[in-house]
């Protein structure tokens, strides 16, 4: 059962105070991604138990009762449903809100749960007794639920704040409709990390194709190391592997087409991709479906593998927490396969903050949004965050690292950026299917089993997306 804390506002304010108020204090540790789907009705589960997933265990600090509805909020008070359950995001997040207090004079109540649990009752908590605001993603998971009209639309929040932000996250925070629905507080890319110890040890060169990048696999397996450690126990994982090399094979549409469904699983230009995957295989870490992805990274700290392949909201992460020298981190833009396309695009997930179609103050919700869409706001979130990078384009953040410095110049290149299988497509298919079928593919990584799973996906993609 998992400890239900209050979170209302107290005397002992300022970002220390609503980090104790958060209940913060623990190592450093990873956030969590995502994982299935659950129905729990309303916002009960906001202080309910929690559920493992990704690796981790959880966590729950709230201000409702297990099955009971919010308090009624008004005037100058507002309740915030956030994701951020670990202990370093949560830090942030205590340090975004006690700024956004003092610079709006809104009352802030926080109710937060583990990642997993958030995301997996998310639809049955938005249509059940909400917060006013939470935590969610940009993209098709927004236009989602903003099309179900769970999400209240922003507009006259982006009248004020549109000018510090990019078009590209503008698109990003948009409905279907072409409203305003989320404000963005940080992404991250997926890259190649590399060891840089062994690297410079062994005099390896980064790979700018993808004939260079299995060379280097080879040569790395050669000295008798991992040339990519790989944990896919927590399903996730993969779903990034396969992003990129579509990207990078068959371009930004297509795959945002595919994600959709508005091209079939079947499509001929897929095999490409589990072609290119196949080739890679022998060159990732074995077992990797036995292994949850933290210690993959651990694999990659130690100097036994040379490189991983995924997000800096992770490894980077995972490498503070171990208290490794993340000195010692270095990561690439993933190799060009098409000349086509060549490095253009790449996965960096984009998170934020929306208001609840049931809010009950609506304006105060607003006026934090108006705050929050700044890029001092977003410099205040990033304080206590050593791996995501703000969005706001006149944002200065200071406590800035190597690896943040980079991210930023690597996304800013991009002509486009995804954000991730599981965001850019059906939550529950990604998630569940579709891990799934990777599943099978990276323990039997041959043809047939690639066109098998291809007919599969694309039977139970007919029925999610209620095609024909």
């Amino acid at each position: 059962m998992v400890e239900s804390r209050s979170t209302h506002s107290t005397p002992d304010s300022g970002a220390q105070g609503i980090a104790r108020r958060l209940g913060l204090g623990a190592p450093v540790t990873r956030r969590r991604a995502l994982t299935g789907a659950a129905a729990i009705a309303g916002a009960g589960f906001l202080s309910a138990c929690g559920t493992k997933g990704s690796g981790g265990g959880s966590s729950s600090t709230g201000t409702s009762s297990a099955g009971g509805s919010q308090k009624p909020v008004g005037g100058n008070s507002v309740s915030f449903g956030s994701n951020y359950s670990d202990p370093a995001p949560k830090q942030a997040f205590a340090s975004l809100i006690s700024a956004a207090e003092k610079n709006t004079g809104v009352k802030v109540s926080i109710n937060s749960v583990d990642h997993n649990t958030f995301q997996n009752n998310i639809n049955s908590y938005l249509q059940g007794t909400p917060n006013d605001l939470f935590t969610w993603f940009a993209g098709y998971r927004l236009q989602t639920f903003a099309s179900k009209g769970l999400i209240t639309q922003i507009d006259d929040v982006w009248d004020k704040i549109g000018s510090g932000f990019p078009d590209a996250i503008k698109a990003l925070s948009k409905g279907a409709d072409g409203h305003y629905y989320l404000v963005p507080i940080y992404n991250y890319p997926w890259v190649v990390f590399q060891n840089m110890t062994v690297f410079n040890k062994h005099g390896y060169e980064v790979p700018k194709n993808w004939d260079a990048l299995i060379t280097l696999c080879k040569k790395i397996k050669g000295d008798g190391l991992i040339p990519f450690a790989f944990g896919q126990k927590d399903g996730w994982p993969a779903l990034g592997t396969f992003d990129i090399l579509n990207l990078r094979i068959n371009g930004y549409d297509f795959h945002m087409q595919l994600c959709q469904h508005k091209v079939p699983w079947t499509d001929s230009r897929l095999t490409a991709v589990f072609d290119h995957w196949r080739e890679l295989m022998p060159y990732c870490q074995t077992g990797a479906t036995g292994r949850i992805w933290q210690d993959a990274a651990k694999t990659l700290e130690t100097g036994k593998a040379a490189m991983m392949f995924q997000g800096t909201n992770q490894v980077a992460a995972q490498y503070v927490a171990d208290k490794a020298d993340l000195k010692a981190l270095d990561f690439f833009v993933y190799p060009e396969i098409n000349a086509q396309w060549g490095q253009d695009y790449m996965d960096a997930p984009a998170d934020g903050f929306c208001i609840s179609a049931k809010a009950k103050n609506v304006t105060a919700s607003k006026k934090l949004l108006e705050y929050i869409g700044t890029g001092e706001a977003e410099a205040s979130y990033l304080k206590y965050d050593q791996w995501d990078v703000a969005v706001a384009s006149g944002a200065t953040v200071p406590s800035y690292n190597a690896i943040q410095k980079k991210s930023v110049e690597v996304i800013g290149k991009c002509k486009s950026v995804a954000q991730f299988l599981d965001r850019d497509s059906d939550g529950g298919f990604a998630d569940n299917t579709v891990a799934a079928a990777f599943d099978q593919f990276i323990n039997n990584p041959t043809a047939g089993e690639a066109q098998s799973i291809m007919k599969s996906l694309e039977a139970q993609a007919k029925t999610v997306f209620k095609t024909s």
